[in-house]
């Protein structure tokens, strides 16, 4: 549970190449070890200031339950690479569909743990139409904080 937090998706738009430790270290904390990978993490002060370690290699904003559904839908993955499917919430869960589930994660009533074999990590398509710029920040380049517009980013890359 979150407990009301907001949830921030980040996605990870640099590679690896001359990264100092300090900033692999936290980007291997948050589970990001390749790029368009993306992670939902819940909006605490110590995420936060994880995120302000690794703001020169990521983009990062908080997320709405139609986006979250849309990620689960397409790029959800069961342990074994399987799909996540409606059926499976429905038996994992309790909740009817996808998209009843991401509502009820950003809400706080339940959590991406709460499915069991579910990973963590989202691996993205390159995004359509290209990015801005990953050596900018936001909104000049893709990188740093997207505020709500992180869901168009997403939208890009499902």
């Amino acid at each position: 549970m979150n407990n009301g937090n907001k949830l921030i998706a980040v996605v990870r738009l640099r590679g690896q190449v001359g990264v100092a430790r300090k900033i692999k270290d936290t980007l291997a904390m948050l589970r990001l070890h390749k790029r368009y990978h993306c992670v939902i993490v819940p909006d605490t002060p110590s995420y936060r200031g994880m995120l302000q370690v690794v703001k020169d290699y990521v983009a990062f904003g908080e997320i709405d339950a139609e986006t979250l559904a849309m990620l689960l839908r397409n790029r959800g993955r069961l342990v074994g690479n399987k799909p996540l499917t409606d059926e499976y919430i429905k038996e994992k869960t309790g909740y009817n569909s996808i998209e009843e589930f991401a509502k009820a994660v950003i809400e706080g009533k339940a959590s991406l743990k709460d499915v069991p074999g579910l990973k963590p990590v989202f691996r993205l398509h390159p995004p359509r139409g290209g990015l801005k710029n990953i050596k900018w920040h936001y909104p000049m380049g893709s990188l740093g904080y997207h505020g709500k517009d992180i869901c168009k980013l997403l939208y890009k890359m499902r």
